[in-house]
């Protein structure tokens, strides 16, 4: 009965999503399509890209006139689900996005994407990309995706006016940057935007205090359960009681925990001048230049501070060097062509489309001009390690059970009783 739930629930939603995607055809009176058709998924939210990449499907169907591509761009956050059904209806789309990790390690393990070594390895061309954002999808058995869409690392971007207008400066510590909240609240100002409704956003902030007070290991040994490891260990436990200081503080909107990111609900805050700060991946540059250009010289960026007496270093980033990976499902019928596409959507014309985006494309030195753009590969150069997202690097279940209890501890819950669920929900998932 359990089993067959499951199948009625499945169905349910991918009824609710219309299918994994349009087929071209309706009724029996449908033209029957021509040409093959090549189903791409695409989940960039800022439409500057969402252009570059249908140049970059118009230049493929051009050369490739037998092919017709059906490009679906799909929010961030339903995506995720999408894809779930996707997997669960063996509807996949030929060629999709992913964030190497976790999700796309059991990918590999059910046999639904291709190994791409051989097409990587064809006129050397694996030497295109960035060394550390290949190793992201690269194992002892092939290379599983082709780094497309950004380097990308989390750091606080600010309005450079409203700084100007306090004779703030840019803090180096913890300490220093409650000080800076403290006098934007005193004049008025949100601190930090955030729109924390499905928590990642939240969890950048959660990652960087358990980095600089302990350092990478921390969350690796908890991770991957080695060296005694533990998600209650005290370093989660102090990266909750901080994170809690913010929320005290006023550091955030009110509601924070339920706007939504990919409505753009924290940009706007910083549009309007009613924020003067926000955490976010480097995407938020693109975002910006398409959304609100005029703004776009108003931005300054550091990195994440220090915490006095935390162990980690302060040149550590968290991010993706490669956002997003793109994969080919391996029901495809037309790999070979698949693989094609996802060269256009990397060619020289698209590194140099997606730059002029304010994206940092994953290959090997891109020719930034933009002061910004060029800061951030900057810090990702000189950071020691690049912490991947928490939600990507767990199992879907630890990720899951993560962003709650991470959302959670921006509510109110007690760190310490969040940090022993956390733990307790990871001993039970690997049956400790």
């Amino acid at each position: 009965m359990r089993k067959i739930s499951q199948i009625l629930i499945v169905l349910i939603i991918a009824s609710q999503l219309s299918g994994c995607f349009y087929d071209g055809q309706i009724g029996n009176k449908a033209r029957q399509p021509q040409k093959k058709q090549l189903t791409l998924y695409s989940i960039q939210g800022d439409s500057a890209v969402n252009l570059v990449i249908a140049d970059s499907v118009r230049r493929f169907e051009s050369n490739n006139s037998g092919f017709e591509v059906i490009n679906e761009i799909i929010p961030n956050d339903l995506y995720k689900n999408r894809l779930s059904v996707c997997v669960a209806t063996n509807q996949m789309p030929d060629v999709f996005p992913t964030w190497s990790g976790s999700v796309l390690k059991e990918y590999i393990s059910i046999g639904g994407v291709v190994n791409l070594e051989k097409f990587m390895s064809q006129d050397n061309y694996s030497s295109r990309f960035n060394e550390k954002a290949l190793e992201m999808v690269t194992d002892d058995n092939g290379i599983w995706g082709v780094p497309v869409e950004n380097l990308t690392i989390a750091l606080i971007f600010y309005n450079k006016n409203i700084y100007k207008s306090l004779n703030l400066s840019e803090p180096k510590d913890f300490n220093q940057l409650k000080k800076n909240i403290q006098i934007l609240k005193e004049h008025g100002y949100i601190p930090f935007a955030l729109s924390n409704r499905t928590a990642w956003t939240g969890s950048m902030f959660y990652m960087y205090f358990v980095d600089r007070l302990g350092g990478p290991s921390v969350f690796d040994d908890a991770a991957n359960r080695k060296n005694s490891g533990s998600f209650d260990n005290e370093i989660f436990v102090k990266a909750g009681d901080m994170v809690q200081q913010l929320v005290n503080m006023g550091a955030f909107p009110r509601g924070f925990n339920w706007m939504d990111e990919d409505s753009g609900d924290s940009r706007n805050l910083l549009y309007n001048n009613s924020a003067a700060m926000v955490l976010s991946g480097s995407w938020f540059l693109s975002n910006v230049k398409y959304e609100n250009p005029e703004f776009y010289d108003n931005i300054g960026v550091f990195p994440f501070p220090s915490i006095p007496g935390g162990k980690g270093n302060p040149q550590n980033t968290i991010g993706c060097l490669g956002d997003n990976f793109y994969s080919i499902a391996s029901s495809s019928n037309n790999i070979e062509e698949a693989f094609e596409l996802l060269k256009y959507l990397i060619d020289d014309t698209a590194v140099q489309k997606r730059i002029e985006a304010g994206k940092i494309p994953p290959v090997k030195d891109p020719d930034l001009k933009d002061p910004l753009t060029a800061k951030v590969l900057d810090y990702i150069n000189k950071s020691p390690n690049v912490q991947f997202w928490y939600d990507q690097y767990l199992p879907p279940k630890l990720s899951e059970a993560h962003l709650a209890l991470t959302r959670q501890i921006f509510g109110g819950e007690d760190p310490k009783r969040a940090a022993k669920t956390m733990e307790d929900i990871t001993r039970q998932y690997y049956d400790q």
